[in-house]
């Protein structure tokens, strides 16, 4: 896209150590620090210095304090919970920080050291280095997306999101949808992408009519929808989703968005989408497990992307997934490797996956019948394909051909 950089590795400028640290209150203190794996932060442990042995699980998503600080609860199955545990936001996000690093995420979710703005006298300039610099196109993206969520968050509070959830009409049955397609084809169930530009490939298809495209999809076969909500950077909105909806389409739908937050998921789902997708590069093992918990409760199935072994057997670990996309496109490099589905699915990961009946759906560099039969071998029951068919003059045909077939009902 024109006017997006593509950021190298810059050589850190200094290192964060390794670190201990409790919070005293009246009752108990909190204890960060190196430990067993007891509680679901990794290598971290949490646990009360009393001799109580509850565990703790931070509330990172939803702070509703006057104060805007995170709260931290006591969990315990014989005993109530007891009133929340104030902790400052600051040391939230410095423990979320180190709980990613835990499990192998290299996306930073913010600027470590603020923006790259200085001033001399009168003048101003930017001085760039490891702590305010994107390394990749992902953490750009995902630095913008956290400025984007705290203003909408401004603008719609979860209050009003909740309540506006009670006009929407019922979540449309995501996996339902696509083993559907699965058994009427003999085929991978296709969540067709409307989609009208990327970060990789600029412009997709320049006379974009979101409604337009998505009844084309229906009429083709398609079995659910994928619809963009990221504005900058894939040129999308969640008023497309609600456009989709309102106009009579009947395909499920999936927000395709860089969720970060649970604040997201009931705006997704106030604009009419049945699935959200997310992303495990971006988001910690607490985070997934609490956004799919918020999910369930909304009645919407979710898509947890993965992109390598290590993302696929932390997802793996986690109850309740019932969809797992596999991402052939690496979102740091956006170099795209199709061998990359068989890989995961092999051995005991592809076992596991059967074992519990989980729809693998495969994502990027899908192009050909011959690609298409390439990842149903390797074990997939679905594809989520955009470029390839949202390009063509008409999407419905472009489906025919990446199948080889017409698969229109």
């Amino acid at each position: 896209m024109e006017g997006l950089v593509s950021f190298q590795g810059v050589p850190p400028v200094s290192r964060i150590p390794k670190f201990s640290f409790s919070r005293s209150t009246s009752s108990s203190s909190l204890d960060l620090r190196r430990g067993g794996n007891s509680s679901s932060f990794g290598s971290f442990s949490l646990s009360s210095m009393s001799s109580s042995s509850s565990s703790f699980s931070i509330r990172a998503q939803e702070m509703d304090s006057k104060d805007g600080s995170a709260t931290a609860a006591p969990v315990s199955e014989s005993e109530p919970e007891p009133d929340p545990l104030k902790i400052t936001e600051w040391e939230v996000g410095m423990f979320r920080d180190e709980v990613a690093k835990s499990q192998g995420i290299r996306i930073r979710r913010r600027p470590p050291t603020g923006p790259p703005l200085h001033y001399v006298g009168p003048f101003e300039f930017r001085l760039q280095n490891e702590g305010n610099t994107p390394r990749n196109i992902l953490e750009e993206i995902i630095w913008n997306k956290d400025v984007e969520v705290a203003q909408l968050k401004g603008r719609k509070p979860l209050g009003s999101l909740k309540k506006a959830l009670d006009n929407v009409p019922p979540p449309r049955d995501f996996v339902g949808a696509l083993k559907a397609a699965n058994l009427r084809t003999g085929l991978p169930g296709l969540i067709a992408e409307v989609k009208k530009a990327s970060p990789s490939r600029g412009v997709i298809k320049e006379n974009f009519d979101p409604v337009e495209i998505a009844q084309a999809y229906e009429k083709g076969g398609a079995a659910c929808l994928s619809v963009l909500a990221d504005q900058k950077y894939f040129q999308g909105s969640y008023e497309n989703i609600e456009a989709i909806r309102n106009a009579g389409v009947k395909c499920p739908l999936l927000c395709k968005e860089f969720i970060i937050e649970a604040w997201q998921i009931y705006y997704a789902r106030s604009k009419g989408a049945d699935a959200i997708l997310l992303i495990a590069a971006v988001l910690p093992d607490l985070d997934i497990k609490y956004m799919v918990k918020i999910c369930k409760m909304l009645g919407l199935a979710t898509l947890v992307e993965v992109h390598d072994e290590r993302e696929m057997d932390r997802v793996l670990g986690i109850e309740g997934i019932e969809l797992i996309g596999i991402n052939n496109r690496n979102l740091e490099t956006f170099e795209v490797d199709t061998s990359n589905t068989k890989r995961l699915l092999e051995g005991k990961r592809g076992e596991l996956i059967r074992e519990r009946d989980i729809i693998v759906v495969g994502e990027s560099g899908l192009f050909t019948p011959e690609d298409i039969a390439y990842v149903q071998e390797a074990g997939v029951k679905a594809v989520l394909v955009g470029e390839s068919i949202v390009k063509q003059d008409d999407p419905g045909k472009g489906i025919a051909q990446l199948f080889g077939k017409d698969i229109s009902i």
